[in-house]
C-alpha cells in the first residue's frame, strides 16, 4: 500500500479529484486540480499516459470494455478520451453546460452519460449513437453534485447542494429543448433589442431586453413572453419563460411531472447506492452521513423479492 501511495502522489501535482480503479484493465485513472487525467498501471505502478486540460479536471468516468475516459472540467465542458498503453486520443468534446461540471455517470449498457453541474441543471448525453441526442433537466435550483443511473427501473437520482433529491424518470417519452435563436429584434413583435442602434435609431423608440422562450428557442422580449409553465417533456420541471404563443399550446396533461423532488435536508456532495439491497448513502459538508431506503424515494423495489421497510 506504501508503493500504491508512493505512485499515486508522484501522479498529479495538486489535488487529485477523481478516481477509478479498473480491475479489468488493471489501471488506476485518475484526474486533478493541475488540469490533467493520468492512467498508471497497477501492476508495474508505471505511468502509462498523461492528457493535460485548460481548466481544472474535476470528474470522471471510464469505460473498460472501450478503454473510453470521460472527463468533466470547471470550464463546462466534458472530454472523452481513447486510453491506450503509452498513447491515447480525444474523441470528442461535450459543451452543453453553462457552469464547472461537478459530477458525471456513465451507463456501459445503454451507452448514456448524464452529468450534473453548478448551474443547476442535468444533461443526458446518448453516446450510442443516436445521431447526438441530448436532453437537459432543470428540477434543482442548486450545484448537481451526484448522480446515479438505475437500470431496472430506468430511473435517474440527483443531488445537489442544497440537499435536494431528484428521481427522473427516464423512460418516459422526452424531446430535446431547442437551440436559443440569435436575432437583433424580438421574433414575435419585432421591436428592437437594446443593442440594435440602427433600428431604435429608425424607428425612434427604445430598445428592450431580450429573452428567450424555452419551448421553440426564439428571442423575445418581456412583453411577448409574459407567461411560465412547467414543460417536463423537455426536462423543465418548475416553471421557466415562454412565449406567449407557446404558452397557448401548452395543455394541463402536459404539465404533467416527470420527476419526483425529495428534500435530503443536508448539503449532499457524495452519493452511493447498493441496488441489490435497495440502500442509498449521501454524506455532505455538514460532516453527516444518512443511509436511506431507496424503495420509498424511487416509489418501487429495486431488486426481487425486496420488501420496503
Amino acid at each position: 500500500s506504501i508503493f500504491i501511495l508512493t505512485v499515486a502522489e508522484m501522479s498529479h501535482q495538486n489535488r487529485v479529484s477523481d478516481m477509478v480503479f479498473s480491475l479489468e484493465s488493471e489501471w488506476v485513472v485518475s484526474t486533478g486540480h493541475d488540469k490533467s487525467v493520468s492512467w498508471m498501471c497497477t501492476q508495474s505502478g508505471s505511468m502509462l499516459g498523461r492528457h493535460y486540460f485548460t481548466a481544472w479536471a474535476s470528474c470522471l468516468q471510464y469505460d473498460h470494455e472501450t478503454q473510453h475516459a470521460f472527463v468533466g472540467d470547471y470550464s463546462g465542458q466534458i472530454t472523452l478520451l481513447k486510453l491506450e498503453n503509452q498513447t491515447y486520443s480525444i474523441i470528442t468534446t461535450l459543451k452543453g453546460h453553462e457552469g464547472s461540471i461537478a459530477t458525471l455517470w456513465w451507463d456501459p449498457v445503454q451507452r448514456l452519460l448524464f452529468s450534473g453541474a453548478s448551474d443547476h441543471s442535468v444533461i443526458m448525453w446518448d453516446i450510442g449513437g443516436r445521431k447526438g441526442r441530448t436532453l437537459l433537466l432543470q428540477g434543482h435550483h442548486e450545484r448537481v453534485q451526484a448522480l446515479r443511473y438505475l437500470q431496472l427501473t430506468r430511473q435517474l437520482l440527483s443531488c445537489s447542494a442544497d440537499g435536494g433529491i431528484a428521481v427522473w424518470n427516464m423512460d418516459a417519452q422526452r424531446e430535446e429543448a431547442p437551440q436559443w435563436l440569435d436575432s437583433d429584434s424580438c421574433q414575435k413583435c419585432e421591436q428592437p433589442f437594446f443593442w440594435n442602434i440602427k433600428q431604435m435609431w429608425d424607428t425612434k423608440t427604445l430598445g428592450l431586453r431580450q429573452h428567450h422562450c424555452r419551448k421553440c428557442g426564439k428571442a423575445v422580449c418581456g412583453k411577448c413572453s409574459s407567461k411560465r409553465s412547467t414543460f417536463p417533456i423537455m426536462g423543465f420541471e418548475f416553471p421557466v419563460r415562454v412565449c406567449d404563443a407557446c404558452f397557448d399550446t401548452i395543455k394541463e396533461e402536459d404539465r404533467t411531472a416527470l420527476a419526483t423532488f425529495h428534500e435530503g435536508k443536508h448539503n449532499i456532495a457524495h452519493m452511493d447506492m447498493d441496488p441489490s439491497r435497495g440502500l442509498m448513502v449521501t454524506c455532505g459538508s455538514d460532516r453527516i452521513v444518512k443511509i436511506w431506503d431507496v424503495t420509498q424515494v424511487v416509489g418501487c423495489s429495486l431488486a426481487t423479492g425486496f420488501s420496503p421497510r
